[in-house]
């Protein structure tokens, strides 16, 4: 496909804009650390939640995402809860409001805020940044694989220079695009980040409106039913998924991802969820927009706003390419999909754009993806060089230098951190294999020490430390252990293994040292107020301060969960049923987004506090 100069003269424009937003606020975000990663913590909440919705709106994601939404249609509405993306309700509920009371730069820091300064506190502190810096190497490839894939389908193949031909790779345009981004990320730090991901939210949410409008116009319901089996557009599953389509390669992906048993993949996926969510969020981009809120109670609707306005168009755009895609299949076969012999359900959305969408939307289109893409690596690459800077070389390194220092070697280790996660990106094979290996694995090492950091005060620095590892070398190592016999995904059957190894890394570490100081568990106590088995440190309190008050609202938090997850999921579901056309489904959806959202304001919003 040749690019029009309409769309080409689209996208250009937009990656000179935002590189330009970039630069021309660099000598804001220079002024110091908290205003290169934090903006200064003046941005209002609800530019920092479109930022945060933005840098969800993946490129990556959405290519993983159509491919799913192709082949299980409506039930692809749960399988994100591998992420799981309801962890933003948890955040919005209370964890945002907790974790903003810290008043930190980075999650590493934030360590002290629970462990205090000890030995237990520094190897606590350690870890973290271990973890983080991990972390983001693993979304930096996952985003190298996404962009090189797509970018691939629509750029030259080849270049001549000096009269001799070059062959272009997926890895070559991976590597221009990560490159362009980290210019206006180095300079600009996260006032350039926040700024340019609104510019890029809005882009791509007239984008994926526009899709979602031409798949309702261009494809009938008779088409979609004449291509999709039994089941397929219902959102609810029995122990088995029973999708059984007529085309051989659907129904083997549907086999390799290990799906077949919906409802016990259905069960880990949520067992393994709220673990995940209410550990609260890792030390990525997530947190960094919750640590530069204004407060507490700006942290709690920033998080809320996310699922708000994130939803809707992303899964118009995700269900229209599924049917154009789905009506292409019926046309053409399976052929446009083919590369190295085998079948990638992650190119429908490239084939879409190709060859269905037309001549300027394609344009904005690009420049949307490119923009959704650019958000997540900002984002990312925004969150890493806090911990090596503010936790490492200025911590234990060099303590008193200059702001200037501070920043120019914030400059340096974004480069690093870019250079490692390339590397890394080189290194893998799919779009599909780094995000199981980063949801499953990765983030099932986490879970458990952060989770019981924040409810149960017998956790001290040593115990903390010793799951953290326990958890993280097991995600590690664990992918090399055959579990093939397990009808699961092999990263959320190993999760358990994972589990009890990190819970036993907590508890000895725990209780083979000493308790941490009750002055330190105190002050967590008493400035974050959170609910759980804090009974002893209570009682302490109260022998103090007679008059304290506990935290009793984990009924009404847990209530809000449960509103918030079904709300959540309606605002998932109604695109999808729109754009299919089961009006009477979106209806109920419609309904469904409208009560909940009013229970919501009431038993929530409405009772935030400080």
């Amino acid at each position: 496909m040749e690019l029009s100069t309409i769309d080409i003269a689209i996208i250009i424009a937009y990656l000179f804009l935002t590189v330009f937003i970039g630069f021309y606020i660099s000598k804001k975000a220079s002024a110091n650390l908290e205003a290169y990663f934090l903006g200064g913590k003046s941005l209002p909440w609800y530019v920092l939640g479109i930022s945060n919705a933005s840098g969800m709106f993946d490129i990556t994601g959405t290519m993983w995402l159509v491919a799913l939404c192709f082949v299980y249609g409506l039930k692809s509405a749960w399988i994100p809860w591998l992420w799981p993306i309801f962890n933003q309700i948890f955040l919005m509920v209370f964890l945002s409001a907790w974790l903003r009371r810290s008043n930190v730069m980075t999650g590493a820091e934030w360590i002290q805020t629970r462990f205090g300064h000890g030995k237990g506190a520094k190897l606590s502190n350690i870890i973290v940044i271990v973890f983080a810096l991990v972390t983001v190497v693993g979304y930096l490839a996952y985003a190298f694989q996404g962009i090189g894939k797509f970018a691939y389908t629509f750029l030259p193949k080849s270049i001549i220079m000096a009269g001799t031909e070059y062959a272009l790779t997926p890895n070559f345009y991976g590597l221009l695009f990560i490159g362009i981004t980290a210019l206006y990320v180095v300079k600009g730090g996260m006032y350039s980040v926040v700024l340019t991901e609104v510019v890029q939210f809005l882009v791509m949410t007239v984008a994926s409106l526009a899709v979602g409008i031409i798949a309702i116009n261009k494809v009938s319901p008779d088409v979609i039913d004449a291509m999709v089996p039994e089941g397929w557009k219902s959102i609810f599953f029995g122990w088995e998924l029973n999708l059984n389509w007529n085309i051989a390669e659907v129904n083997q992906k549907i086999i390799d991802d290990g799906y077949e048993l919906f409802s016990i993949f259905f069960m880990m996926m949520v067992f393994k969820g709220i673990l995940v969510s209410l550990a609260g969020p890792a030390p990525n981009y997530d947190m960094q927009r919750v640590l530069s809120t204004k407060s507490p109670t700006e942290a709690a609707k920033m998080s809320g706003f996310v699922s708000l306005v994130l939803f809707f168009p992303r899964y118009m755009m995700i269900a229209g390419v599924a049917i154009i895609g789905l009506a292409s299949v019926q046309e053409l076969g399976l052929a446009p999909l083919q590369t190295a012999g085998a079948t990638d359900f992650e190119l429908i959305l490239p084939h879409v754009i190709k060859n269905y969408i037309p001549v300027g939307l394609v344009g904005l289109l690009l420049a949307g993806l490119l923009a959704a893409f650019m958000s997540t690596v900002a984002a990312t690459v925004n969150a890493a060089p806090a911990y090596l800077v503010n936790d490492i070389y200025k911590k234990y390194l060099n303590p008193n230098a200059e702001p200037k220092t501070y920043v120019n070697m914030s400059y340096l280790s974004t480069i690093v951190v870019l250079v490692v996660g390339v590397g890394f990106g080189f290194a893998t094979d799919s779009i599909n294999q780094v995000t199981q290996w980063i949801v499953n694995a990765l983030f099932g090492g986490y879970a458990v020490a952060n989770l019981l950091k924040w409810y149960w005060w017998r956790l001290n620095g040593h115990g903390y430390f010793w799951g953290m590892l326990a958890g993280v070398a097991s995600s590690l190592f664990l992918p090399f252990l055959d579990v093939s016999y397990i009808p699961l995904p092999a990263d959320l059957a190993r999760f358990p293994i994972m589990f009890v190894a990190s819970l036993i890394g907590c508890l000895a570490g725990s209780y083979l040292t000493k308790p941490q100081a009750d002055e330190e568990l105190i002050d967590f106590y008493k400035r974050v107020r959170p609910w759980g088995i804090w009974g002893a440190v209570h009682q302490k309190i109260l022998e103090r301060e007679p008059d304290f008050k506990r935290n009793n609202e984990f009924g009404r938090d847990m209530l809000n969960i449960l509103i918030g997850v079904i709300w959540q999921t309606s605002l998932v579901a109604l695109p999808i049923f729109l754009v299919i056309r089961e009006n009477q489904m979106a209806l109920i959806a419609l309904g469904i987004a409208f009560i909940t959202s009013l229970l919501l304001k009431i038993n929530w919003y409405d009772k935030l506090e400080d």
